[in-house]
């Protein structure tokens, strides 16, 4: 008798206009009601500026912005995630954060060529999960080194 091994990646769901995009859970932090952000001169157009977190200086990027979705303003239920990326915390404005899901790893497709306005560098797949489909993002490209590199700057601003 064989025992199957079903490997689960557990995701935070969020939105994006109408699109459902997922991370790993290992990368989030913690979610943030959207709060006052302090701009910085000369930040690339999509980084918003930073907060006061908890007594640390986290950049903050708009991920509409960054993935070229046109803007919308900010609402009760826009959120802040904030994840790890290369050691570097990074808060990240979204829509909506407020589900959970477990998604098999064999539930995870290639991305298409295309999906919505979206570059496919940043996505890892998109998985289907009953009749919702999951845009699966891969965090590490969604920021080149360059930007992680310029996003400590704008801390130290």
């Amino acid at each position: 008798m064989s025992v199957e091994v079903v490997n689960d990646v557990k995701v935070i769901v969020f939105r994006l206009k109408d699109e459902e995009y997922g991370v790993p859970v290992e990368y989030v932090g913690s979610i943030e009601r959207m709060q006052d952000i302090t701009r910085v001169p000369r930040a690339p157009k999509f980084v918003k500026g930073v907060i006061n977190l908890r007594g640390v200086v986290t950049p903050i990027i708009d991920l509409r912005e960054r993935f070229g979705i046109e803007e919308s303003t900010y609402s009760e239920s826009t959120r802040i995630i904030i994840v790890s990326i290369d050691d570097k915390d990074v808060g990240m404005i979204v829509d909506g954060a407020n589900d959970v899901v477990d998604v098999a790893e064999s539930d995870i497709e290639p991305p298409p060529e295309v999906v919505g306005s979206v570059n496919v560098d940043y996505i890892r797949g998109v998985a289907k999960i009953n009749q919702r489909l999951l845009i699966l993002l891969n965090l590490d490209k969604v920021l080149s080194n360059d930007e992680i590199s310029d996003l400590s700057t704008v801390e130290k601003s």
